[in-house]
């Protein structure tokens, strides 16, 4: 399963590595690719939206759907 969510904040690539680790480190996500230029991060695996927005806030950055 593939999801997208807009992640504000993110503005170079050492942000962009923060929210893939933060996410890439949660149960049941084999890869998750952020680019900050759109604002969004693609993940692909099983973790709830709710857990990637969860993920991605406490790495500090606004997440949404």
């Amino acid at each position: 399963m593939s999801t997208t969510l807009t992640v504000e904040g993110m503005s170079c690539g050492h942000c962009e590595q923060t929210v893939e680790e933060a996410i890439e480190a949660l149960t049941g996500v084999q890869n998750a690719e952020a680019d900050r230029d759109t604002e969004q991060v693609t993940v692909v695996g099983d973790a709830s939206p709710e857990q990637l927005i969860a993920a991605v806030e406490d790495a500090g950055y606004d997440a949404g759907p």
